[in-house]
């Protein structure tokens, strides 16, 4: 394959440079403290600093931290979710399911869409498979036998992406309600119903987010640990952001888009592309950018369920987040674009999103390159620094673990929280800073070619 060359086409690529520019600064001067022995890292945050108004910028960072965690309690605490719509009141739906080297898990996946409590004269079903290698489409044709003149199944001569399976699928559409439903995922009877009411309540919203939930949660220990991950990612900060109309990220595994809002900007999102090399992840981020950007609400529906599988190996939790920290960097500076405008007129929200939006700039930037300083130190001073981040993931950990608890009144989070917390810094925190670095590369990372059992004789 011929490499593409390394461009900068537009203002995204210029901003991406910018914020490579500032972490190299950042993470330079704390090397230096540091290694010239001119300041401790652990108390750079408060030496040689002046205080601002007698508060130390240590003290003042975590002051604010505080505030930001208590804020996200009140926004998630004042979080309703949309009431179900009648069958008279629900619009036809579209539903697309792209699917890439799947095998049999296409199977169950259809089956649980078919068994959906929403009129089938109001559904239309697309199967699309994007040049599988295994035997993804023979198991497309066995779902097809069992609902015949209900699914129509498209085949992609080779693997393109899911951005192109997505627009293949969009193709043959004709419901005013796009959902996307990832091929390893499955819904229960009522999500449909659940995540389509909001554009009937709202005509503002332009898309929903739906609740994923681990479906291979016995499958070991890192299932579990994600199963906790997810339910603050969904039930906490989804459910806080719909509040202002602002969540981030419809997931790939289960959203619903208003059709008049994103169709006339497929063209753009399907041809994106960063530092010229083509978009082919991310794509669930940018459809949801294209909503905001467009002045609409991005809501989130708690009881829209799709449980999803989850990697059961640390290579596979690896790559995985990697993908997603490569698509953070990129949509978070995409969305940096837009903020700084008027983008939402008549609808309440966009000051809270341009907030959060500042914030994970800063993350990008300053917090990054802390890890930097945090590596130093602790290669400098291993025992003093272990400790500090010993009782820091402890202390992470109570707020997934008291999330999960309330929300489904178990220990389950308790066991599974502290667990993840140590594991992500001591383990991941490096992806996120490897994504920043490597932002330009979009292999999906993890989707090889399974070895299954032969469909079922009719």
């Amino acid at each position: 394959m011929k490499k593409r060359p390394f461009t900068l086409s537009n203002k995204i690529d210029h901003l991406y440079l910018w914020v490579l520019a500032v972490d190299l600064m950042i993470a330079a001067s704390l090397l230096y403290s540091r290694l010239s022995g001119k300041a401790h890292y652990l108390r750079t945050l408060k030496h040689p600093c002046p205080p601002l108004l007698g508060i130390r910028p240590g003290a003042a960072l975590a002051l604010f931290g505080i505030g930001v965690v208590i804020w996200r309690i009140w926004m998630a605490w004042r979080y309703k979710a949309c009431a179900p719509v009648t069958d008279r009141d629900l619009p036809v739906v579209t539903i697309v399911i792209p699917a890439y080297n799947e095998g049999p898990q296409v199977l169950p996946t259809v089956r649980s869409v078919m068994e959906s409590d929403y009129p089938p004269h109001k559904m239309q079903v697309i199967c699309v498979d994007d040049g599988s290698q295994d035997d993804t489409w023979q198991w497309m044709l066995e779902a097809e036998k069992e609902y015949p003149d209900r699914i129509e199944l498209v085949r992609q001569p080779q693997n393109g992406g899911k951005r192109q399976a997505l627009m293949a699928g969009f193709g043959h559409a004709v419901g005013t309600v796009w959902v996307t439903i990832d091929s390893d995922s499955e819904v229960l009877s009522d999500t449909l119903r659940h995540l389509v009411s909001p554009f009937v309540a709202n005509p503002k919203v332009g898309a929903v987010a739906g609740n994923v939930r681990v479906l291979n949660r016995s499958d070991g220990s890192i299932p579990k640990m994600m199963e906790v991950f997810f339910t603050v990612g969904f039930d906490f900060i989804r459910s806080g952001q719909s509040v202002y109309g602002g969540v981030f990220c419809t997931p790939g595994a289960l959203s619903a888009y208003r059709v008049s809002v994103i169709r006339e900007q497929l063209t753009g999102w399907v041809k994106q592309a960063f530092l010229g090399t083509p978009a082919t992840i991310g794509e669930d981020r940018a459809l949801t950018n294209l909503v905001l950007k467009s002045g609409y609400r991005v809501v989130y529906q708690r009881d829209a369920v799709a449980l999803t599988k989850v990697p059961t190996t640390f290579k596979g939790l690896r790559r995985m987040l990697l993908r997603w920290a490569r698509s953070n960097v990129r949509e978070s500076i995409v969305m940096m674009t837009f903020v700084s405008r008027r983008f939402r007129k008549g609808d309440g929200g966009g000051g809270w999103i341009r907030f959060i939006s500042g914030m994970q700039m800063f993350q990008l930037t300053v917090g990054e390159a802390l890890k930097i300083g945090i590596l130093a130190e602790f290669l400098m001073k291993p025992l003093p620094t272990f400790r500090v981040l010993v009782v820091g993931c402890l202390i992470n950990a109570l707020l997934p673990a008291a999330i999960y608890h309330v929300r489904y009144r178990t220990w389950f989070g308790w066991m599974w929280a502290v667990p993840y917390s140590f594991l992500s810094v001591f383990i991941l925190s490096w992806i996120s800073l490897w994504g920043l670095l490597s932002a330009s590369r979009s292999g999906w990372l993890t989707r090889d070619v399974q070895t299954t059992a032969e469909p079922a004789e009719q």
